[in-house]
């Protein structure tokens, strides 16, 4: 099998390469993403592997039917940039990797919101200039304050475990519950209306639909509590941006953390230190000191990079040897 691999890093090549000496398949990494004038670039290859920033519409989807690609093959658990309509009109399998390690998700979560809610960022900056003043730090215990989990799959599930250790109750809304998990940990499920009214942490696990983009919005916002705190490491859409300018600014909420950005695509995984940046929203989420980002590492740990290689490849074997795809993404 021959793999067209877009938008490289180097933690990639490093456990694909590694897992790809048990398959001995043909790889070429390319640094650039999967859109419309690379797509072409895929001539003669069975399969294209791309992540959650590369673009893979009806466009693409064409492009790489011409050029003869059999299957995309997702190396991340959403598939929202995916046209799956496309994907199947023309002939192309997509399959992905649900569940690569929701501990690495879910602890990431919980880092930005202690590191949120006890000025961690502030702190260190502080001390690394020998400066121990301590005024303006003063957080908040998070014991026996209220959680919300949007979201109760498997990382909403580990986040959810992770807060209760810390001693706090434990709410949840999702359109299909799951009871035994409630009934099993203690949570309650919740109207959705109910999770932004009473969370005094309200942590986003669901996936990017047309029912859940902006589910996070002006007016979801305006019922949260003034000192509430989103951590958001599922989709940057999830939030309307421009509405969380306006919620900081007028003290709507009390803070985020976010692994994500609604248009993260033109600045993730780049250096953009010497540039002038023409997102405004994005570069005014970047002033307030009650908003902590960064760059979607949240799955950056070396047990995920292994079960994200393994379980892409072993997708692609599977699919060659013409067996059941238990990881298909269908329309």
């Amino acid at each position: 099998m021959k793999i067209a691999f877009f938008d490289t890093r180097s933690y990639d090549k490093a456990s694909f390469t590694k897992a790809n000496e048990a398959y001995n398949y043909d790889i070429d990494f390319r640094d650039y993403k999967l859109n419309e004038n690379t797509a072409l670039t895929a001539q003669g290859f069975d399969v294209a592997c791309v992540f959650v920033n590369d673009v893979v519409n009806a466009e693409v989807i064409s492009k790489l039917s011409q050029a003869g690609v059999k299957l995309i093959a997702l190396r991340c658990a959403g598939f929202n940039n995916v046209d799956l309509n496309a994907a199947a009109k023309a002939g192309i399998k997509v399959v992905r990797v649900p569940a690569y390690s929701p501990y690495a998700v879910a602890e990431h979560g919980a880092a930005l919101l202690l590191s949120l809610t006890r000025h961690i960022p502030q702190a260190y900056l502080r001390t690394k200039t020998a400066n121990f003043n301590i005024e303006g730090l003063t957080g908040r215990d998070l014991h026996g304050l209220t959680a919300g989990i949007l979201g109760t799959g498997k990382i909403g599930q580990i986040m959810a475990g992770i807060l209760k250790g810390f001693g706090m109750k434990i709410i949840a809304f999702d359109p299909y519950p799951n009871q035994k998990w409630a009934e099993e940990t203690g949570a309650q499920y919740v109207t959705k209306e109910e999770i932004f009214q009473q969370s005094d942490v309200l942590s986003l696990h669901c996936p990017l639909t047309e029912e859940t983009k902006h589910i996070v919005n002006h007016d979801t916002m305006k019922m949260m509590k003034h000192d509430a705190v989103i951590i958001n490491t599922g989709r940057g859409a999830l939030i309307d941006s421009k509405a969380l300018v306006h919620a900081l600014k007028h003290g709507h909420i009390g803070g985020i953390g976010m692994d994500v950005y609604e248009e993260e695509s033109k600045y993730f995984f780049s250096d953009w230190s010497t540039d002038i940046m023409a997102d405004d929203v994005l570069a005014r989420l970047l002033t307030f000191p009650n908003v902590i980002i960064t760059g979607h590492q949240a799955f950056l740990t070396t047990n995920a990079l292994k079960n994200l290689a393994d379980t892409t490849l072993e997708n692609i074997r599977t699919f060659s040897t013409g067996g059941q795809l238990e990881n298909e993404v269908k329309q």
